[in-house]
């Protein structure tokens, strides 16, 4: 039996080599890539063809959920887990629906990692349990797409000029989006707003 093949994508040198480390002792575990942005995974991806990705929530230049629905859309056959040092509840709704395999927090003992690897490889969903009970007391996500759009960009600094710019619309439609929002979110104001949705994980 082949060993399994491994991808991982973590920006922090530190914890990367000691996750390489701690799969390379497995006999039926190989890592055979390991790359520190979130763009560099899909090429690498291409060139090595794993069975598993690791990948950070937390990358540098691209978030890991867009990183792992990309990387399901280049290659199906390759399966990803999340790895997070933040326990966002609402994430897990995002992660499924990027077709993640498994989802874990770094606290997570070392000797299941192993373990969860094979299970994400062999077709098993898993999910770190204190983030599945967590995930179930939070409610969902009330925001619509276009809604989570204009938030992401306040969230990054954007006013509702350059909003309105990016995503090709009025600034007054911009500005009742926002008005939305802080309603549905029960928010002071908009960066009350993307206080919430960021601890819910509604927004990256």
């Amino acid at each position: 039996m082949r060993a399994l093949k491994v991808l991982l994508a973590e920006d922090q040198d530190l914890i990367r080599g000691a996750l390489a480390a701690l799969l390379e002792i497995e006999h039926d575990l190989n890592v055979v890539a390991s790359v520190d942005r979130g763009d560099l995974v899909v090429p690498a991806a291409r060139e090595c063809r794993p069975d598993v990705a690791i990948i950070d929530l937390e990358i540098s230049n691209i978030d890991g959920l867009t990183v792992a629905r990309m990387l399901h859309d280049t290659l199906p056959s390759c399966r990803t887990m999340i790895l997070t040092g933040m326990a966002r509840p609402g994430v897990i709704r995002r992660a499924l629906s990027a077709r993640v395999g498994g989802f874990l927090l770094k606290t997570t003992p070392p000797a299941r990692l192993p373990e969860a690897v094979r299970e994400v490889a062999s077709g098993r969903r898993i999910i770190d349990p204190q983030l599945a009970l967590s995930a179930w007391d939070v409610g969902e996500n009330p925001l619509s797409k276009r809604e989570e759009q204009v938030l992401k960009h306040v969230a990054q600094g954007a006013e509702p000029i350059e909003i309105a710019a990016a995503l090709q619309l009025s600034v007054g439609t911009v500005r009742n989006y926002l008005t939305s929002m802080v309603v549905k979110l029960n928010a002071r104001n908009k960066v009350d707003a993307v206080r919430i949705a960021t601890e819910a994980g509604w927004i990256p």
